[in-house]
């Protein structure tokens, strides 16, 4: 599918950073309230730590819970979480959101993905929730999890995949992956977080979005223990209290800039549509 590519300004760049903003204030406020541990992720975290806010031309936002703190806090969402304004997606409420980790949307905006305008599931500018759950310890079980993981989350993108891939033979495989409802993708995907549950283990993933090479298997589990809170944008959000184990592990030398070509919003998109963020 060819679709029409909308290059972000930079005055849509700070509009869709303060919403993220704005996104990342509610979600404090609401694990705070509850005592719910979470961590600012990626490149999110990463701009806590070597910007005090948002790496200047990022585009996403994302937070990390642990499986247990994230059904905490979906379940607080329920009775706590601004409806007027946030919309808590995942394959649960909504029937046809078909990515392995939630969202935070803000009502009343609109992101559009390139190559995802026929995805029936709610849009808006959003931030992303990942949701990590043990990987095993033993050398041949982590590369056949690793292996369950990548065939799961290539069957949830089959949706996407078996119009947008370029390569026409895989784009035959993910129209015969297609085939599975993506319920029955979401059941294996439970099913394997569910078995490694039991017991603590030295690395922990967020199954359906891959990591690095350098750590593709997944990252330490000790990380999640302790969180501290740190300044974002002028606001107190929280963070792992190892940062630096988890940042070193995810980008090696984070502190090193990229250069300056690489330094541009990163996402595809169709189109944008944004509203006033309330910041208090």
């Amino acid at each position: 599918m060819d679709s029409k590519l909308h290059r972000i300004t930079d005055e849509e760049l700070k509009g869709l950073q303060n919403i993220e903003l704005e996104m990342l204030i509610e979600i404090d406020r609401v694990c705070k309230k509850a005592d719910i541990k979470y961590s600012l992720d990626g490149g999110t975290l990463l701009g806590a730590v070597r910007h005090k806010g948002f790496i200047p031309w990022d585009d996403d936002s994302d937070v990390i819970f642990l499986r247990s703190e994230y059904e905490r806090f979906r379940k607080i969402c329920k009775t706590e979480l601004d409806t007027d304004r946030f919309f808590l997606q995942d394959y649960i409420t909504d029937p046809n959101y078909r990515w392995g980790y939630a969202k935070l949307r803000r009502n009343h905006t609109s992101f559009v993905r390139s190559g995802q305008e026929d995805q029936q599931y709610r849009d808006g500018i959003y931030l992303d929730i990942f949701v990590v759950d043990n990987v095993p310890d033993g050398w041949l079980a982590r590369r056949l999890h690793y292996f369950a993981c990548f065939v799961i989350r290539k069957g949830l993108y089959s949706a996407v995949g078996k119009n947008n891939e370029k390569n026409p033979v895989i784009r035959g495989v993910y129209r015969l992956m297609n085939h599975i409802s993506k319920d029955s993708y979401f059941k294996m995907r439970n099913k394997l977080a569910d078995a490694l549950s039991k017991k603590r283990t030295e690395l922990i993933s967020h199954y359906m979005y891959p990591y690095p090479q350098r750590c593709k298997y997944g990252l330490p589990r000790e990380c999640f223990d302790e969180m501290i809170d740190t300044e974002y944008e002028g606001y107190q959000l929280r963070v792992f209290k190892d940062y630096d184990l988890y940042l070193t592990r995810l980008y090696g030398d984070y502190m090193e800039l990229p250069p300056v070509e690489d330094r541009v919003p990163k996402l595809e998109i169709s189109s944008i549509v944004l509203a006033e963020p309330r910041l208090s």
